[in-house]
């Protein structure tokens, strides 16, 4: 199958999917991971532009993906001012159909975060306009993809349908995660927490929820048309 997660962030697919990612081209799936903003706020040094940083950002956006040998879709929008509108729909509408998903990870729109939230619906309204011919944009329609919204940031709001066991692949989704190194100083001077700490506490909730060490949680979007289920999820 052909997986695609996409987030409004850099290490946003990393934190709320990157162990079922990892599960996925573990059973032999294609990976593509789509990123809507490049992260060009996300520096508390003063002497960084927000070019230099969107800059290290993609290289480490690039770095995180290449674990999974995925391919990497950054559509190189302003990090905290993504907007519904006819540019943002048609780069989303071309992100699902360079993808051609059968499964797609997407933002919960109950998330804290206005870039998630937006993100995440845009996603589940462009996953019906990709599949129609008249809806021109750089690439040629695609099938609708099953859809499954991810985990917010500590589970704020989120009551997970389901649940993958990711705790052997936990190694994988840290590194994956830490491969966005720019964040561990910025989480902590924004924060005061270490970078990956949130992220395994999280992990560690939802592994608690599903009786195993680790896990992370979904609910499938049951809007209609329906497609597919919670089987297309990667089991132990």
């Amino acid at each position: 199958m052909r997986i695609l997660a996409i987030a409004a962030h850099p290490d946003d697919v990393e934190w709320q999917c990157g162990g079922t990612l990892a599960l996925c081209k573990e059973r032999g799936d294609e990976i593509i991971i789509a990123v809507a903003t490049n992260g060009n706020v996300g520096t508390g040094d003063p002497l960084i532009t927000r070019e230099m940083i969107a800059a290290t950002r993609h290289e480490e956006a690039k770095a995180s993906a290449a674990i999974l040998d995925a391919h990497l879709i950054w559509m190189d929008f302003d990090d905290e001012f993504l907007t519904d509108n006819r540019e943002t729909r048609e780069r989303f509408i071309d992100a699902i159909r360079e993808a051609r998903p059968d499964v797609m990870f997407i933002h919960s729109v109950l998330d804290h975060h206005p870039d998630h939230r937006l993100a995440g619906s845009i996603a589940r309204d462009a996953r019906i306009p990709a599949s129609v011919p008249l809806v021109v944009t750089n690439f040629p329609p695609t099938a609708i993809p099953t859809v499954f919204e991810m985990d917010t940031e500590l589970g704020n709001h989120f009551e997970p349908e389901f649940y993958v066991d990711v705790t052997r692949v936990m190694e994988t989704k840290t590194a994956m995660l830490s491969s966005h190194k720019s964040q561990a100083a910025w989480m902590m001077h924004v924060f005061g927490t270490e970078f990956t700490e949130n992220m395994l506490i999280q992990g560690r909730f939802r592994g608690a929820q599903a009786c195993t060490q680790y896990a992370e949680g979904f609910k499938l979007l049951h809007d209609w048309p329906y497609t597919g289920d919670a089987r297309l999820l990667p089991s132990k």
